[in-house]
């Protein structure tokens, strides 16, 4: 089992750029798939963007789809989102998670039953 550690977060006006990393533990990394997923105060958790296992297939939320990249570098066990064009209501809570198993398909890979492990969470703050 791995065990994602977030990294990256902190303030930033909108329009500006951050990028998180996802530190995770773990000799079967590059046998996970991994996701980011964000929680604002008072709102339900919201998938933002997954990657598999490879990293050949990539998915993406549709608002954030062309401003964040996800992106894996399995010999350092390590996953990213690099986050452009940062908007107010990108304001959250940021987690990674993985999954063991997964089938291919937007669907599931969007869902967060779906995940084993979870980090602790980064916060992501963008100002007006």
């Amino acid at each position: 089992q791995v065990q994602p550690v977030e990294s990256g977060g902190g303030l930033v006006q909108a329009g500006g750029s951050l990028s998180l990393s996802c530190a995770a533990s773990g000799r079967t990394f590059s046998g996970y798939s991994m996701g980011w997923f964000r929680q604002a105060p008072g709102k339900e958790r919201e998938w933002v963007a997954s990657i598999s296992a490879l990293g050949d297939s990539r998915y993406y939320a549709r608002s954030v789809k062309g401003r964040f990249t996800i992106s894996r570098d399995n010999a350092k066990t390590t996953v990213y989102l690099q986050m452009n064009s940062l908007k107010p209501e990108d304001t959250a809570v940021y987690y990674c998670a993985a999954a063991s198993k997964i089938w291919p398909a937007v669907e599931y890979y969007s869902n967060s039953r779906y995940y084993d492990v979870w980090g602790q969470g980064t916060q992501v703050t963008v100002s007006s």
